[in-house]
């Protein structure tokens, strides 16, 4: 019987594919959060804890950034919700790296999950004036050179032309108005 090799792209596969669930926070931690963010506001979704009769919550959930350890270190929100679906938010939060991790008050206090999420600087459009922005001498608009420094000679070629259309105009709205002549 003759033994082959599995071709080189199946196995790299078979190697890649758990290294790929691997570095997958959601799939890492089996997430049953939900994270997002929005400007400077984190908020986690959840619908896998549920309402302990003793304490009447739902669970926590802590807002960790890089240099944070543990669930007691950082920003913690409670639960807040419906039996099919839990939330918390955290406001104001710098821009930066943070891991959200959600705690269930039920039973032993089981984590719900574990996510990573980036928030990012807002970017607010800046305003500002500079001097040399603005037009020293006019809006340039029209055929061109409507701001452009003439000399004598050209204004007064110019008025003799306007002077002359006014006068051909007012002959010829003149002549019209007379009945014809035979």
């Amino acid at each position: 019987m003759r033994m082959t090799r599995p071709p080189l792209r199946t196995a790299a596969a078979a190697v890649a594919l758990p290294l790929a669930l691997a570095a997958t926070p959601a799939a890492a931690a089996g997430s049953g959060i939900s994270v997002s963010t929005s400007g400077s506001t984190v908020s986690v979704t959840t619908t896998t804890c549920s309402r302990t009769n003793a304490s009447g919550s739902w669970g926590t959930a802590s807002l960790l950034n890089s240099s944070q350890a543990n669930f007691a270190q950082g920003r913690q929100v409670a639960l807040s919700g419906t039996t099919g679906l839990q939330s918390a938010a955290w406001q104001t939060v710098n821009p930066g790296t943070y891991t959200v991790v959600v705690i269930c008050a039920s039973g032993a206090r089981s984590t719900a999950g574990t996510q990573s999420v980036i928030v990012s600087a807002a970017s607010t459009p800046t305003i500002s004036a500079t001097a040399s922005a603005s037009p020293s001498r006019g809006v340039m608009g029209g055929i061109g050179g409507a701001v452009k420094d003439y000399g004598p000679l050209t204004l007064t070629a110019g008025s003799a032309l306007v002077g002359a259309g006014v006068i051909a105009t007012a002959w010829v709205l003149r002549r019209r108005a007379k009945p014809y002549r035979l």
